[in-house]
């Protein structure tokens, strides 16, 4: 169905017309210059500046819209199949009859977790992202990304990552037939991401000790090597993501929660979180809004800081934390997080890696495993409650970015020698020793 006000229908499972007349935008207030999409740089060249994707909205019947993105999950249309491209309505920026780089990414649960919120002082849901294709959230933003890559017909893709984008980006461009490089830290990045890149055919290079050097290198080569840069620099990372909070309210039957919680690191997902809301807002599809939050760790929380001393700029880090997918220690996406945070009068915490893994622990006791940097989401809200700035018993939804099996030496390394020798036990092959190991476990439990 056509959401245009007054036009024929079209076939639920077809890629609509652009209905919007898409454009990039520059964030800064004072410049804010328009570029063609097919524009090579990601940043302003008046003034530096990130850029926007930008639609005109005036056109769409916001009474339809959710009808028809119910309607879709019923369609085995590819584009229906994924939990971005079936809220395609927000990112016009697709030519018709192109064929998106899809992988059925989103469609991931949103799951009520009763005694993690008990442990956290809130009413808790959380939507666990590390159920998409690779792992992570990455691939909504990557889905975007990789089509428009395919639009512009980009041969190379490249990224610099603490891991899951490199993951994701190798994903995608394989299915995309574009060869993938990918700069990670020097001995930065869990084994298991490493071999999902490897795996999917990306050239690695090993450099420097941190995310952001290695991302500062690449910078000074992608327009040189004509390389198509996928991090989250690159504003059509954020339209894929922002798809999210569509379907959060979806499943809550738009039911706007008070509060929606997300890690930070590059803050690219606090800013298309904030992007999508605004958007949804302005159609109206929306009257009301949550506040964000986006928690970081202690070792590298530039953000944080930058808010509690009440500073006008970042200040880049050295970034220090077990938390590896959120190790960053000069954050590109800051303008735009804190657009987000302003319009939805939003929170920013800061946690410590033992407190994010005490969330850790709490989520497990649900059933729930994550890998450390989204528990990050949860620490933050138990703090947020206890020194009263998120109200007990609030209605909130926190977002998991990463699958537990992501970095899950972290989780042998963690446990204490009383834990390992309570959980992992080594019995010899005799019937009587099983029995007398089992018997001690039933106690153990009883």
């Amino acid at each position: 169905m056509d959401l245009r006000v007054q036009k024929a229908p079209r076939e639920d499972h077809e890629l609509p017309d652009s209905m919007t007349s898409p454009f990039l935008q520059c964030i800064e207030q004072g410049c804010e210059r328009r570029y063609p999409l097919d524009a090579k740089e990601h940043l302003c060249s008046a003034c530096g500046a990130l850029l926007d994707v930008r639609y005109d909205f005036s056109q769409i019947d916001a009474k339809s819209l959710s009808k028809v993105w119910q309607q879709r999950k019923m369609s085995s249309a590819i584009t229906d199949q994924s939990g971005v491209w079936r809220f395609r309505e927000l990112l016009p920026f697709v030519p018709a009859g192109t064929q998106v780089i899809s992988l059925s990414e989103g469609r991931t649960p949103l799951v009520e977790v009763n005694r993690t919120g008990e442990w956290a002082g809130v009413q808790l849901s959380i939507k666990h992202q590390g159920n998409n294709p690779t792992g992570s959230f990455k691939d909504l933003g990557m889905t975007a990304c990789i089509t428009q890559a395919a639009i512009l017909g980009s041969r190379v893709t490249a990224c610099a990552s603490t891991g899951n984008t490199s993951a994701s980006m190798a994903a995608y461009a394989a299915r995309a037939g574009m060869k993938a490089v990918v700069f990670v830290p020097f001995g930065k990045i869990s084994t298991a991401k490493l071999a999902q890149a490897l795996e999917f055919g990306a050239v690695v290079i090993e450099m420097g000790d941190n995310f952001d050097q290695a991302f500062r290198m690449l910078r000074d080569l992608t327009d040189e090597l004509g390389l198509y840069l996928v991090n989250s620099l690159n504003p059509f990372r954020l339209e894929g993501q922002k798809t999210i909070v569509c379907e959060i309210l979806e499943q809550r039957d738009w039911r706007v929660p008070d509060y929606l919680v997300l890690p930070g690191g590059n803050l690219g997902n606090v800013s298309s979180v904030g992007k999508g809301l605004q958007e949804l807002q302005q159609i109206g599809v929306i009257d009301k809004l949550p506040r964000l939050v986006v928690v970081q760790a202690e070792g590298a929380n530039p953000f944080f800081t930058m808010i509690a001393t009440g500073a006008d700029e970042i200040v880049p880090v050295q970034p220090r934390t077990e938390a590896s997918a959120i190790r960053i220690g000069n954050p590109v996406n800051w303008k735009k997080a804190l657009r987000a945070l302003r319009f939805t009068d939003g929170l920013c915490e800061s946690v410590s890696d033992e407190q994010i893994f005490e969330a850790k622990a709490a989520l497990a006791k649900d059933g729930v495993g994550c890998e450390p940097a989204s528990a990050a989401s949860v620490a933050g809200i138990q703090k947020l409650v206890q020194s009263g700035k998120m109200e007990d018993g609030a209605d909130v939804v926190a977002v998991l970015t990463g699958h537990q099996l992501k970095d899950p030496e972290i989780s042998i390394k963690r446990r204490s020698e009383r834990e390992l020798a309570q959980q992992r036990l080594h019995v010899e092959p005799d019937i009587d020793k099983l029995r007398a190991a089992l018997e001690s476990v039933m106690l153990q439990s009883a």
